[in-house]
Protein backbone atom coordinates (compact mmCIF):
# COMPACT_ATOMS: atom_id res chain seq x y z
CA UNK A 1 0.00 0.00 0.00
CA UNK A 2 1.33 3.43 -0.87
CA UNK A 3 1.45 6.44 1.42
CA UNK A 4 -1.20 8.13 -0.73
CA UNK A 5 -3.59 5.22 -0.13
CA UNK A 6 -3.00 5.30 3.62
CA UNK A 7 -3.81 8.96 4.12
CA UNK A 8 -7.62 8.72 3.80
CA UNK A 9 -7.82 5.98 6.44
CA UNK A 10 -5.67 8.04 8.82
CA UNK A 11 -7.90 11.04 8.16
CA UNK A 12 -11.02 9.06 9.03
CA UNK A 13 -9.42 7.80 12.24
CA UNK A 14 -8.58 11.35 13.26
CA UNK A 15 -12.12 12.47 12.44
CA UNK A 16 -13.51 9.60 14.53
CA UNK A 17 -11.38 10.64 17.52
CA UNK A 18 -12.52 14.25 17.11
CA UNK A 19 -16.15 13.07 17.00
CA UNK A 20 -15.66 11.30 20.33
CA UNK A 21 -13.88 14.17 22.08
CA UNK A 22 -15.55 17.24 20.55
CA UNK A 23 -19.10 16.06 19.86
CA UNK A 24 -20.09 13.06 21.94
CA UNK A 25 -18.36 13.72 25.27
CA UNK A 26 -19.33 17.41 25.24
CA UNK A 27 -23.01 16.68 24.52
CA UNK A 28 -23.77 14.06 27.14
CA UNK A 29 -22.53 10.76 25.74
CA UNK A 30 -20.37 9.60 28.66
CA UNK A 31 -20.81 5.81 28.83
CA UNK A 32 -17.39 4.42 27.93
CA UNK A 33 -18.83 1.30 26.30
CA UNK A 34 -20.90 3.50 23.95
CA UNK A 35 -17.92 5.71 23.14
CA UNK A 36 -15.72 2.68 22.49
CA UNK A 37 -18.31 1.23 20.13
CA UNK A 38 -18.57 4.45 18.15
CA UNK A 39 -14.78 4.74 18.05
CA UNK A 40 -14.50 1.26 16.52
CA UNK A 41 -17.21 1.43 13.81
CA UNK A 42 -16.12 3.37 10.69
CA UNK A 43 -19.06 5.73 10.17
CA UNK A 44 -17.80 6.63 6.69
CA UNK A 45 -18.79 3.14 5.48
CA UNK A 46 -22.46 3.87 6.17
CA UNK A 47 -22.97 6.99 4.04
CA UNK A 48 -23.07 7.47 0.25
CA UNK A 49 -19.63 7.52 -1.32
CA UNK A 50 -19.89 11.21 -2.13
CA UNK A 51 -20.56 12.00 1.54
CA UNK A 52 -17.68 10.04 3.07
CA UNK A 53 -15.53 13.14 3.46
CA UNK A 54 -17.99 14.67 5.92
CA UNK A 55 -19.25 11.48 7.61
CA UNK A 56 -18.24 12.84 11.02
CA UNK A 57 -19.79 16.31 10.92
CA UNK A 58 -22.20 17.21 13.70
CA UNK A 59 -25.33 17.08 11.56
CA UNK A 60 -27.46 14.60 9.65
CA UNK A 61 -26.36 13.30 6.25
CA UNK A 62 -28.89 12.71 3.44
CA UNK A 63 -28.88 9.13 2.20
CA UNK A 64 -30.56 9.91 -1.12
CA UNK A 65 -33.85 8.08 -0.53
CA UNK A 66 -35.80 10.56 1.55
CA UNK A 67 -34.04 9.41 4.73
CA UNK A 68 -30.96 10.72 6.50
CA UNK A 69 -28.31 9.42 8.88
CA UNK A 70 -28.72 11.31 12.18
CA UNK A 71 -25.84 13.30 13.63
CA UNK A 72 -23.37 11.20 15.69
CA UNK A 73 -24.59 12.58 19.03
CA UNK A 74 -28.14 11.39 18.31
CA UNK A 75 -27.06 7.80 17.86
CA UNK A 76 -24.63 8.04 20.77
CA UNK A 77 -27.42 9.19 23.08
CA UNK A 78 -29.79 6.54 21.73
CA UNK A 79 -27.26 3.82 22.36
CA UNK A 80 -26.52 5.13 25.86
CA UNK A 81 -30.21 5.40 26.82
CA UNK A 82 -30.92 1.90 25.48
CA UNK A 83 -28.52 0.31 28.00
CA UNK A 84 -28.36 -2.90 25.92
CA UNK A 85 -27.44 -6.26 27.46
CA UNK A 86 -26.54 -9.68 26.10
CA UNK A 87 -29.97 -10.86 27.27
CA UNK A 88 -31.76 -8.47 24.89
CA UNK A 89 -33.55 -9.43 21.72
CA UNK A 90 -33.30 -6.12 19.89
CA UNK A 91 -35.13 -4.66 16.93
CA UNK A 92 -33.69 -1.68 15.04
CA UNK A 93 -35.82 0.31 12.64
CA UNK A 94 -33.07 1.46 10.32
CA UNK A 95 -32.91 4.86 8.62
CA UNK A 96 -31.27 3.23 5.60
CA UNK A 97 -27.61 3.33 6.66
CA UNK A 98 -27.17 0.29 8.90
CA UNK A 99 -24.93 2.29 11.26
CA UNK A 100 -27.01 2.14 14.45
CA UNK A 101 -27.60 -1.58 13.98
CA UNK A 102 -23.85 -2.15 13.61
CA UNK A 103 -23.21 -0.25 16.84
CA UNK A 104 -25.81 -2.32 18.69
CA UNK A 105 -24.98 -5.75 17.25
CA UNK A 106 -22.10 -6.74 19.62
CA UNK A 107 -24.02 -5.54 22.69
CA UNK A 108 -27.16 -7.69 22.46
CA UNK A 109 -27.98 -11.39 22.31
CA UNK A 110 -30.04 -11.19 19.11
CA UNK A 111 -30.66 -8.41 16.59
CA UNK A 112 -33.25 -7.91 13.88
CA UNK A 113 -33.23 -4.96 11.48
CA UNK A 114 -36.24 -3.63 9.60
CA UNK A 115 -36.83 -0.72 7.26
CA UNK A 116 -39.45 1.88 8.23
CA UNK A 117 -41.71 0.53 5.48
CA UNK A 118 -41.57 -2.96 6.98
CA UNK A 119 -42.12 -1.81 10.55
CA UNK A 120 -45.85 -1.19 10.27
CA UNK A 121 -46.62 -4.66 9.01
CA UNK A 122 -47.75 -7.50 11.22
CA UNK A 123 -44.98 -9.77 12.45
CA UNK A 124 -44.08 -11.83 15.49
CA UNK A 125 -45.64 -10.95 18.82
CA UNK A 126 -44.20 -10.19 22.23
CA UNK A 127 -40.66 -11.29 21.55
CA UNK A 128 -38.39 -8.23 21.40
CA UNK A 129 -37.07 -6.66 24.61
CA UNK A 130 -35.45 -3.56 23.07
CA UNK A 131 -36.58 -1.33 20.21
CA UNK A 132 -34.45 1.43 18.69
CA UNK A 133 -35.89 3.63 15.95
CA UNK A 134 -33.19 5.48 14.00
CA UNK A 135 -35.19 8.63 13.36
CA UNK A 136 -38.09 10.70 14.67
CA UNK A 137 -41.67 9.42 14.61
CA UNK A 138 -45.07 10.99 15.13
CA UNK A 139 -46.71 7.71 16.12
CA UNK A 140 -45.72 4.12 16.84
CA UNK A 141 -47.64 1.61 14.68
CA UNK A 142 -49.67 -0.94 16.63
CA UNK A 143 -48.07 -3.76 14.65
CA UNK A 144 -44.65 -2.65 15.87
CA UNK A 145 -45.79 -2.32 19.48
CA UNK A 146 -47.22 -5.85 19.25
CA UNK A 147 -43.74 -7.20 18.60
CA UNK A 148 -42.52 -5.98 21.99
CA UNK A 149 -42.49 -8.06 25.14
CA UNK A 150 -43.98 -6.68 28.34
CA UNK A 151 -41.54 -4.24 30.02
CA UNK A 152 -39.49 -3.96 26.84
CA UNK A 153 -37.60 -0.69 26.33
CA UNK A 154 -37.99 1.79 23.48
CA UNK A 155 -35.58 4.51 22.35
CA UNK A 156 -36.63 6.77 19.49
CA UNK A 157 -36.91 10.26 18.17
CA UNK A 158 -40.34 11.78 18.73
CA UNK A 159 -42.00 14.68 16.92
CA UNK A 160 -44.12 16.96 19.10
CA UNK A 161 -45.57 20.19 17.71
CA UNK A 162 -43.09 20.05 14.85
CA UNK A 163 -40.06 19.73 17.16
CA UNK A 164 -38.00 16.55 17.43
CA UNK A 165 -36.92 15.12 20.77
CA UNK A 166 -35.04 12.12 22.06
CA UNK A 167 -37.55 9.87 23.83
CA UNK A 168 -37.50 6.67 25.86
CA UNK A 169 -40.31 4.39 26.92
CA UNK A 170 -41.55 1.00 28.06
CA UNK A 171 -44.35 -1.33 27.18
CA UNK A 172 -46.52 -1.79 30.26
CA UNK A 173 -49.90 -3.56 30.34
CA UNK A 174 -49.78 -3.84 26.58
CA UNK A 175 -49.27 -0.11 25.96
CA UNK A 176 -46.11 1.76 24.96
CA UNK A 177 -45.64 5.07 26.77
CA UNK A 178 -42.91 7.49 25.68
CA UNK A 179 -41.19 10.19 27.73
CA UNK A 180 -39.27 12.97 26.00
CA UNK A 181 -35.78 13.66 27.36
CA UNK A 182 -34.31 16.47 25.30
CA UNK A 183 -34.98 18.58 22.25
CA UNK A 184 -32.52 17.57 19.56
CA UNK A 185 -32.47 17.60 15.77
CA UNK A 186 -33.39 14.13 14.46
CA UNK A 187 -34.38 13.32 10.86
CA UNK A 188 -38.09 12.55 10.63
CA UNK A 189 -39.21 9.18 9.28
CA UNK A 190 -42.23 9.93 7.02
CA UNK A 191 -43.48 6.34 7.35
CA UNK A 192 -44.38 7.07 10.99
CA UNK A 193 -46.41 10.22 10.34
CA UNK A 194 -49.70 10.58 12.22
CA UNK A 195 -52.88 10.69 10.13
CA UNK A 196 -53.79 14.20 9.02
CA UNK A 197 -56.76 15.67 10.86
CA UNK A 198 -59.27 18.17 9.57
CA UNK A 199 -59.24 21.53 11.29
CA UNK A 200 -61.69 24.40 11.00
Amino acid sequence: MTIVEERPAAGFEAARRAMIDSQLRTQGVTAEWALQGMASVPRERFVPEGARGFAYIDRSIPLGDGHALPAPVVQGLMLQEAEPTRQDKALVIDCGSGYLAELLRPLVGALEVQSPAEAGKAGGTGEMTLLLIDGAIEQLPAALADRLAEWSRVVTGLVEDGITHLAIGRKVAGEVTLLTLAEIGIPVLPEFAAPKRWSF
